[in-house]
């Protein structure tokens, strides 16, 4: 595959803009770049089909290689793309480890393989056993773990990673047949989670205890989207799973791939769909469990030399150039979806991908930087690849971006020059929060700045909001509960303690989220515990916590108690996403502006037929507040921060209707608005 610089379009191809350009027509200069794009992609595709059949089939490496029993032949065969190794060997106990015993014999293309037959090994390669491939390079030989392993089991002694043969007798069976992402989630509301750490004991969860006693509880609260992290396999528990070794290994950590799927089918049952959260934008350089200079070439899967290297991450880049690195982890993306009903993916870490500075201590402040000599061609033609796939083998598929870039085109669709994903993260709100409260006096904060953070994003390309995420609330940083609430978190929770400083950050809590549901996009994201302000952070088992898995939990008993506060922040994340679903929020359009009055800290929009009056005002509340509405009739109040059921103060009576009346030629209500109190009116 070439990786030359991308040369221009012809005058020709220029004639009738794409719908992207036409869209934006700041990307007219940049048109023959996206076009360019296209073309290569078509190239690559054109390619895939002639040696393939089609892209769908491409994407079958994991059939052949690894470890896969044939029915017809009555074995196993054992395949390893290794081109540069000099010799290979499968090892286990089936042989008592022997390095010598099993030798493979390598094809013309660089793919070593070996049949073991039942004749011969039916009663010592079986369910449970435990293998490992011996490479043997110039610079010597090392058992590794195949590619495309389907299952690593870690010795609890020596900590020591093996490959496991995951055959068992009974197959699982799906009863998810009816299920369709259209038909239950119609605006993502996502339920970002880490199975290990769902439970509140202090241990390592399992997929069988996050569906039995998590999955109630994300239906009860009204996401229907549910985002797992870390179910790729890593050898360090403490990566939050982004060092990735195993790619097709289910994490044993959290039980077995029957678990998992049963875990999946009872969402689905449940009406929620399940994401992965995929990382192909790096893995960890390990050689014992990983990919890492696996055939002994300095390279294979990985840029070979500094490239090779994240400079950040102490991680490995893919070499996105290579037709088999394309093949494996478009193969990956198929095996999640198709074997585990995955319903789509989170792509983590786009913006490392899509440049060659990954975007380390880039500020992107113009067009040129997206379609200059910095943006990786071959990994963004990879992400190209892997959107058609997915949208090949199911349709309805979620594809979500986490980019802080800004690429355009990144959420529209490859035909109009983009790139083929549905969402992206909105990274800048998050960040703006977390800013805001630790370097602004809440008298000093900027309407004018909030409204600009939560409404700029490019037209046409969907966003996933969110107040905060799992990067939020790793130790080293602080979640928002804990901002705003700091030690009154742990000394004054009690529903009845008045202490003010937990009355201002329930009141801005709840505040900061329904700002950021109603303004930032047209999905929301919330990370596991955060819905009720969990009052800690996220810090794995490691040495320099004793190896503790008392940060490394949620805990629930604190959301469940009535006689804690926690429980108000539960029941208006449960309102407020119930009001979204039933008024169809987040595919309403943009929101439009209908006031903002810094002297009284109130900003009030329009968004779904909703009005919201947002009064950011730390004390003063307004007794006759006028302001402008679009729609002359009579208005209701359908959700009050303020009420007691929220830990608010009851301060308006949510029985009354508002009628209209006419000022100044213009529809105006008037209400009570109060101080840190979001109020949101429906017409009768």
């Amino acid at each position: 595959m070439t990786t030359e610089p991308l040369a221009p379009a012809t005058t020709e191809e220029t004639t009738a803009h794409l719908p992207l350009v036409q869209h934006d027509p700041w990307l007219a200069p940049f048109e023959p770049v996206l076009r360019q794009r296209q073309q290569r992609l078509e190239h690559r595709l054109a390619e895939i089909t002639a040696q393939c059949g089609s892209l769908s089939k491409f994407a079958l490496a994991h059939q052949r290689l690894g470890l896969n029993y044939d029915g017809r032949r009555r074995g196993y065969w054992f395949r390893e793309w290794a081109p540069a190794a000099e010799a290979l060997y499968l090892v286990g106990d089936f042989n008592g480890w022997d390095r010598q015993a099993t030798p493979l014999t390598r094809g013309q293309d660089g793919v070593w393989e070996v049949f073991l037959a039942d004749k011969d090994y039916k009663d010592r390669l079986t369910h449970y056993s435990l293998y490992k491939v011996h490479v043997v390079t110039a610079k010597g030989g090392k058992d590794r773990l195949p590619a495309m392993l389907r299952r690593a089991v870690q010795n609890p002694e020596t900590k020591d990673f093996a490959g496991q043969v995951w055959r068992p007798e009974q197959p699982f069976v799906w009863s998810d047949q009816k299920f369709r992402v259209p038909n239950f989630v119609r605006e993502p509301l996502i339920y970002e989670a880490h199975v290990g750490m769902a439970l509140e004991e202090g241990k390592v969860g399992s997929y069988l205890e996050f569906a039995d006693q998590i999955l109630p509880r994300i239906q009860a609260e009204g996401y229907n989207c549910l985002q797992l992290m870390a179910v790729m396999e890593h050898p360090y528990y403490g990566s939050f799973g982004y060092h990735v070794a195993n790619f097709f290994g289910v994490s044993s950590r959290f039980g077995t791939p029957e678990e998992l799927k049963h875990l999946i089918n009872e969402a689905h049952r449940r009406g929620i769909a399940v994401l992965l959260d995929v990382v192909h934008s790096h893995a960890v350089k390990n050689e014992a469990e990983g990919l890492a200079d696996f055939d002994g070439s300095g390279g294979q899967y990985f840029h070979e030399g500094p490239r090779g290297n994240h400079p950040g991450w102490d991680s490995k880049l893919f070499n996105y150039a290579k037709p088999e690195v394309q093949q494996f982890l478009l193969s990956n993306l198929r095996y999640w979806l198709e074997e585990f009903h995955f319903d789509g993916f989170r792509f983590d870490g786009i913006t490392s991908m899509l440049y060659h500075h990954h975007g380390e201590g880039v500020g992107f402040g113009s067009y040129e930087q997206y379609f200059g000599e910095d943006a990786d061609e071959d990994a963004i033609l990879y992400l190209q690849l892997a959107t058609t796939l997915v949208r090949e083998l199911k349709r309805s598929a979620l594809l979500i971006a986490e980019d802080m870039s800004g690429m355009p085109g990144l959420c529209r669709p490859i035909e109009e020059g983009g790139i083929g994903f549905d969402y992206r993260l909105a990274m800048g709100i998050p960040d703006y929060w977390i800013k805001l409260l630790k370097h602004t006096r809440d008298e000093d904060w900027n309407l004018y700045d909030l409204w600009h953070v939560l409404t700029n994003r490019r037209a046409g390309e969907k966003t996933v909001a969110y107040a905060e995420s799992h990067d939020q609330a790793l130790v080293g940083d602080k979640t928002l509960a804990h901002w705003l609430l700091d030690k009154a978190i742990y000394e004054h929770m009690h529903k009845d303690d008045p202490d003010p400083v937990a009355a201002r950050g329930v009141a801005l809590h709840k505040l900061i989220r329904l700002a950021t549901l109603s303004l930032g996009g047209e999905a929301y994201l919330n990370f596991i515990g955060n819905e009720f302000g969990h009052p800690e952070w996220v810090d794995f088992p490691r040495e320099g916590n004793g190896w503790s898995h008392h940060f490394a939990r949620r805990q629930w008993s604190l959301a469940d108690n009535p006689e804690l506060k926690f429980q108000y922040l539960l029941q208006f994340d449960k309102a407020m996403l119930h009001l979204a679903k039933n008024n169809r929020l987040l595919t309403a359009g943009p929101a439009r502006q209908l006031n903002l009055d810094t002297a009284n800290q109130v900003l009030i929009f329009e968004r779904g037929n909703l009005v919201f009056v947002f009064s950011f005002h730390v004390d003063r509340s307004v007794p006759d507040y006028r302001f402008p509405v679009p729609t002359a009739g009579r208005y209701r109040i359908v959700l009050n921060s303020d009420d007691a059921q929220f830990g608010g103060f009851g301060r308006v009576d949510a029985a009354l209707t508002y009628e209209t009346f006419q000022e100044e030629g213009t529809n105006k209500l008037s209400l009570y608005v109060t101080s840190r109190t979001v109020l949101v009116l429906a017409r009768v």
